[in-house]
């Protein structure tokens, strides 16, 4: 434990990175949570290996930060990158590789309406038990981000329309939490969230205003 705590504390030393403060951790969690999204945007299956490392070092920065519903999500995106590990090599109706699909109406109803109950529970959760100073902030964000995951791990295209919502205002928060690489992290999240939404219609065959292409052949590699 004692030096589990020692390697912690080095991990949060000051680092100066052009200009703005943050921490080896921070930069270590940057660095992989890129790689990611971009595995991601390729459909591969290691995306998830890398969101499972990336979530426990972010973990640990939200937990610095007092960001704890954050934190806590972390942990969910673990249970739910090994799922959704799973999901995309075996998850569709034959046990093979799951395709890009689109939610219907009725599941689009079904994610707003989980967002909504989502926020409201933790909201009220962090506010009642702990001792942040953005509960409504960080609820919303940790629910946003649940559904997100959830969509991505059955490869729905609507995961990177929430992504793109949740991203936007996690910049900001992360601006007012002095997280600046994260800041800077989440920003480029946006922009690689509407490169995905268009990698993912065309490889669904659908158009960028939700028609049908006719193609649904392409698979990234």
């Amino acid at each position: 434990m004692h030096e589990l705590s020692v390697l912690l504390g080095y991990l949060n030393l000051p680092l100066h990175l052009a200009g703005f403060a943050t921490t080896p951790l921070e930069l270590v969690s940057f660095i992989l949570s890129v790689a990611t999204v971009w595995l991601n945007i390729r459909q591969s299956h290691w995306a998830w290996l890398f969101a499972i490392i990336s979530s426990a070092t972010y973990g640990l920065v939200f937990f610095g930060s007092r960001l704890y519903g954050d934190m806590g999500l972390q942990l969910v995106f673990i249970s739910v990158s090994i799922y959704g590990w799973y999901q995309w090599l075996h998850g569709d109706d034959r046990h093979e590789r799951l395709p890009v699909t689109a939610l219907d109406a009725r599941g689009r109803w079904i994610a707003a309406v989980a967002w909504l109950a989502g926020f409201v529970l933790l909201a009220w959760f962090l506010k009642s038990y702990t001792d942040t100073d953005v509960p409504r902030s960080d609820g919303f964000l940790t629910a946003g981000s649940l559904v997100g995951q959830l969509l991505l791990s059955r490869k729905k295209i609507e995961n990177w329309h929430v992504w793109i919502i949740v991203d936007v205002l996690y910049v900001g928060l992360y601006l007012h939490k002095h997280l600046i690489l994260t800041a800077v992290l989440y920003a480029v999240f946006v922009g690689m969230a509407v490169v995905g939404l268009r990698a993912w219609q065309q490889a669904a065959g659908i158009g960028p205003g939700g028609d049908d292409t006719g193609d649904r052949r392409l698979v990234l590699e």
